[in-house]
């Protein structure tokens, strides 16, 4: 089994954005039994134009039958459910920093942080994905923010799922075993620190490089790769997942030195060469055993650890990575009191949503389910490399904002929340409109 990215066009008149299905029937990604077969994991629209939608959809791929045991058949990631009125007694956020675009606030190492921490001080709850407050040994995420693997908060916005608060979980680590021991005596010292500070419960367990995982970049520029093996790592995780109740992965991605380096010295801020794969990893662990998982990046050697790199005072956005060595306690943190997956009808759902925040540009399956669920988008102006214009979107009336800043998306919010039309206080006001 292998885990790889295939690019696709949409012409726009087969894209029926009020019926999600239209995706999966048009391009018939139901699963078959017949072999191979590929199982969609991540859906993501790269560039609109006035012919289309250039999408990139991230596949497990399954080659023997036997394998196909692992996979969460029964539901594809297009399947939804119209939510049927909306939850008003607390205001839910959603914040939502796609991993490897690039984006200006929240696209490198924990940046999102400061953005995730302002928008929850406005809101009852707030849920993240990993990607916006992940900053290798630092996560400034409230108590009153969920962290939630990113395809498992696709599925909760497409209303198919719910999510249950825990007090805490117990989780497994698994690392990758290293040639050079220090990383994984590192890894043991960081589970231990995070023992003895956060009170967390977890386990780890070393593995034997399970996986065969490359970074590349998509012809979008947006960071992607190839994970092959993967039935391996699914194997392991079969074996012991009823002992646990959340997964944390720090494994080796290996990304060609001039990623690296150019990552870190260039002038250019780039994108993040670690972070698509490492969501592909995620979508494909969280997908197939629905539980909350994480994923840091091992280094494999010193030089790969910018030892040899004399990198000297890099980006502040940058900064988290070069001064950790694991860069694990951001997700050791976030899984401790990572919310459960459950069944629709139980613990929080769609229908307590009350906004989503996401960068303007960006289109994935949680904004298409904000136009069948008739949830309010604030798109801020978060500089990244995907092309699409939300305005050309058939969103209603009020339910599309496009904002300069993340303090400009909280003043929307609280309108909302307060049940302020944004409308009435920009001037010159409107005419009242006579029908």
């Amino acid at each position: 089994m292998k885990v790889y990215t295939k690019e696709f066009f949409i012409p726009k008149k087969s894209l029926n954005l009020n019926g999600l299905d239209s995706i999966e029937n048009y391009y018939n990604l139901k699963i078959k039994p017949s072999f191979p077969l590929d199982f969609p994991i991540r859906f993501i629209i790269s560039k609109t134009d006035e012919k289309g939608y250039y999408c990139e959809i991230d596949f497990i791929s399954v080659e023997k039958k036997e394998e196909r045991c692992f996979l969460n058949s029964q539901n594809t990631i297009f399947n939804h459910r119209v939510r049927s009125f909306e939850k008003s007694d607390k205001f839910t956020a959603v914040l939502m920093i796609p991993t490897g675009i690039g984006a200006e606030l929240g696209g490198h190492c924990g940046d999102g942080n400061v953005a995730a921490r302002l928008i929850a001080s406005a809101c009852d709850t707030l849920i993240v994905h990993p990607n916006v407050v992940n900053a290798s040994d630092i996560n400034e995420m409230t108590e009153n923010t969920l962290y939630v693997e990113g395809s498992i908060l696709t599925r909760f916005m497409m209303g198919t799922i719910g999510l249950q608060r825990v007090r805490f979980n117990k989780i497994l680590m698994l690392m990758d075993k290293n040639e050079d021991r220090y990383f994984n005596d590192e890894i043991i010292n960081a589970v231990s620190s995070a023992r003895v500070t956060l009170g967390i419960d977890c386990d780890v367990l070393q593995i034997d490089n399970a996986t065969d995982s490359k970074s590349h970049y998509s012809s979008s520029g947006r960071t992607s790769g190839e994970i092959k093996n993967i039935d391996q790592l699914f194997k392991l995780i079969e074996k012991h997942k009823n002992n646990y109740d959340a997964l944390g992965l720090s494994t080796i991605i290996k990304v060609p030195e001039s990623f690296n380096k150019e990552y870190f010295k260039s002038e250019k801020i780039g994108v993040n060469p670690w972070g698509g794969t490492e969501a592909m990893l995620t979508h494909s662990v969280a997908e197939n055993f629905r539980m909350p998982s994480a994923h840091s990046p091992m280094s494999y050697d010193m030089k790969e650890f910018h030892i040899d790199m004399d990198l000297g005072i890099v980006d502040p956005r940058k900064a988290p990575e070069t001064a950790s060595v694991t860069y694990l306690h951001c997700i050791l943190k976030g899984l401790h009191k990572s919310p459960r997956i459950v069944d629709f009808d139980k613990g929080l759902n769609v229908e307590s949503v009350s906004c989503l925040i996401i960068p303007d540009g960006c289109v994935g399956l949680p904004i298409l389910a904000c136009l069948d669920h008739g949830i309010p988008v604030i798109a801020v102006k978060n500089k990244n490399i995907m092309q699409n214009k939300l305005l050309s979107l058939p969103f209603g009336s009020n339910k599309l904002f496009i904002v300069d800043n993340y303090l400009e998306a909280v003043g929307i919010m609280n309108a909302l929340k307060s049940g302020v039309n944004p409308e009435s206080l920009m001037r010159p006001i409107k005419e009242t409109k006579l029908l």
